[in-house]
């Protein structure tokens, strides 16, 4: 019987309680705070949840009530989510970087009635908002460092809670057991908000059923164990986080290990060395441009030794990724390279004890890719939609392909349409979208299938390729293909290159607008005494120009003739969030951008060498503010058929 179907086991806080009472003293969660790390067994996770359920029953939470978190990732608002389940309520989870506007309209739209928020910051965007929030009732705060002297009625400390429900329960002993019982597999979760690619995000109600499925799923054909240590670093309010943090660890009980900040998280995986690891592309490319640029500085005979042995994994992973034996003097190398390079970097990244790690989220450059698994990393591809509650497809150990994102995971149906979109039904499909039951029937068929917006094909070994977002994938005046996420992981390779937005649907030819890394492109000016005051400053710089367009001509040589960037633009700014040309996951808004860039996209074709660009801009406190100049477009160099070869 699936565990998802046990009454017992049928929701996540009753796969809490299971783990209380079979292992009460196995560790359950941990969080870094002020350098050491502080665990809580399952038995005390139980009783922080318990007590917090019953807090919030005495406050006059009820059934169907809805409860947000927004913060960093903190044992305390996993307990209060699990805790507002406990009670027939819903958790929504929000992205703590959120600017006042997206806050108001997601808070609005899920109907919070509860904002539990992690600090002072939190508490003063939260404090700030609660005019435009009419059904907002309480903020409970968790540290309550800089809060002693706030008297809004409205403002509750987490402990406080606590205490109150430690005192409701002893007027009211069965309370909670009866509670626990009501909640039923079908009931909803969570709702889980999209990253808004196309307009305002759109809430996902996703239930208990759906994400214990994908969780009993993944570890049917993943190396998962008992007590397998997990870093929960990523946002709370992406899906990705909620299927591992709460889903998986729960179900699989691996253990949940909150960083101290987000700017120690490197620090801390380093020194937690876990077990297992998901992340987007924009962490594993972060890390990437880290061991180039430690590489670069480093003395000339430890970069010559850096750069032979990744040359040499680099060259083995292509056999094996070809099915080609490794000589006996690759073997040999790779086990030299295993002691001076590739085990040391793994170290460095955290990376030692990993048995398995996922990029996930959006494509994976090939090139990105191939390098972590050259190093000795077992990463795999993971596909999936937060509608498929994050999962859809994964690779395993011995199938992994920086082309696909392997076969559908058990119980999932995947097919695809006449159109090329992909399609999938299964137990992890969303229940619908919350008070848009509209678009909900625009997403979903009549018998059942949800359409995920995605252009694919299976592969001879009936491996899913994601081409990419079906609106995306165009064709160039000649006819060929178009496919600008492919063109723009080859770009984001380089490490001076940390955003590109490539163009060419229904035109002539391929054209980019890049945004330097900041940091590496800073660090190569000072090394040249080159001197510059901001970020638009040194975008400006003729020799960070022909620098970007070296990386280009790179980048074009492992690209076919009619899909090479033919002509590029150094942004003066780095694309935003805040701005709305990115969503909170790092996912490019495309039809913002060409609507807002579009005078950029008709100087590319037009043959100017010059535009005038006015942005708006967007401060954290909700502040606008407009940023003109007159920005530089560059050629990019022709490639040679012998420059080809060698790449």
């Amino acid at each position: 019987m699936s565990i998802a179907d046990a009454a017992e086991t049928s929701t996540l806080p009753k796969l809490l309680q299971r783990n209380a009472v079979e292992d009460p003293k196995g560790p359950g969660i941990r969080e870094k705070t002020r350098g050491v790390w502080q665990t809580y067994d399952w038995a005390a996770y139980r009783d922080n949840v318990r007590d917090f359920a019953l807090g919030l029953a005495a406050m006059g939470f009820q059934r169907g009530d809805k409860l947000s978190v927004v913060g960093d990732n903190r044992p305390q608002l996993y307990f209060a989510q699990l805790a507002a389940q406990v009670l027939g309520g819903v958790s929504v989870p929000v992205y703590q970087d959120s600017i006042a506007s997206e806050l108001v309209y997601v808070l609005n739209h899920a109907e919070t009635s509860v904002i539990v928020a992690e600090d002072q910051e939190q508490v003063d965007k939260a404090l700030s908002l609660k005019d435009k929030l009419p059904r907002l009732r309480w903020i409970v705060f968790d540290d309550p460092r800089g809060l002693a002297f706030y008297d809004d009625p409205i403002l509750r400390s987490f402990e406080s809670v606590l205490e109150e429900g430690r005192s409701f329960g002893q007027a009211n002993p069965r309370f909670y057991e009866v509670e626990l019982a009501k909640g039923s597999a079908d009931d909803t979760a969570m709702i889980a908000y999209t990253s808004g690619t196309t307009g305002n995000p759109k809430g996902v109600m996703l239930s208990h059923r759906n994400m214990i499925a994908t969780a009993e799923s993944f570890v049917e054909v993943n190396d998962v164990k008992q007590g397998d240590n997990w870093l929960s670093y990523l946002p709370m309010a992406w899906v990705g986080d909620a299927a591992f943090t709460l889903g998986m660890a729960l179900m699989a009980r691996l253990i949940a290990n909150c960083p101290e900040n987000p700017e120690t998280v490197q620090r801390d995986l380093r020194e937690l060395g876990p077990d297992t690891m998901l992340a987007p592309p924009r962490i594993w490319e972060n890390m990437l441009t880290l061991m180039q640029v430690k590489a670069g500085d480093a003395t000339p005979l430890k970069r010559r030794v850096y750069e032979l042995f990744r040359g040499l994994a680099e060259r083995c992973e292509l056999k094996r990724s070809d099915g080609k034996p490794l000589s006996i003097t690759d073997r040999l190398g790779l086990a030299v390279g295993e002691i001076m390079v590739y085990g040391p970097v793994r170290d460095q990244l955290g990376l030692r004890n990993a048995r398995w790690c996922y990029t996930g989220g959006a494509p994976l450059g090939p090139d990105t890719y191939r390098f972590f698994r050259s190093f000795g990393i077992n990463l795999k591809q993971v596909y999936g939609a937060t509608e498929a509650s994050a999962m859809i497809s994964c690779q395993s150990d011995d199938e992994a392909n920086p082309n696909t994102v392997g076969r559908p995971i058990p119980r999932i149906e995947v097919k695809i349409d006449d159109r090329g979109e992909v399609m999938l039904k299964g137990p992890n499909v969303f229940r619908g979208y919350f008070k848009q039951d509209d678009i909900t029937r625009e997403t979903m068929t009549s018998d059942g299938w949800l359409k995920t917006g995605d252009a694919g094909f299976f592969d001879k070994q009936g491996h899913l390729v994601i081409i990419d977002r079906a609106k995306d994938v165009g064709k160039l005046n000649d006819g060929s293909a178009f496919a600008p996420q492919f063109i723009e992981n080859k770009l984001k390779f380089s490490p001076f290159i940390r955003e590109a937005v490539a163009f060419g649907n229904q035109r002539p030819c391929v054209a980019a607008m890049i945004a330097i890394d900041m940091q590496t492109v800073g660090t190569w000016a000072e090394k040249r005494g080159l001197a510059y005051t901001s970020f638009m400053d040194l975008s400006r710089k003729p020799e960070v120009a022909t620098l970007i367009g070296e990386e280009i001509t790179k980048a074009n040589a492992t690209l076919p003739d009619m899909q090479q960037v033919k002509r590029y633009l150094l942004l003066n700014k780095e694309l935003d969030a805040d701005d709305a040309e990115m969503t909170r996951t790092r996912k490019v808004r495309r039809r913002f951008v060409a609507e807002k860039y579009a005078n950029v996209i008709d100087a590319f074709y037009g043959g100017k060498s010059e535009v005038d660009v006015t942005v708006e801009i967007t401060f954290e406190d909700g502040r606008r503010s407009t940023l003109d100049s007159t920005i530089a477009i560059h050629d990019a160099g022709a490639i040679r058929p012998a420059q080809r070869a060698a790449a």
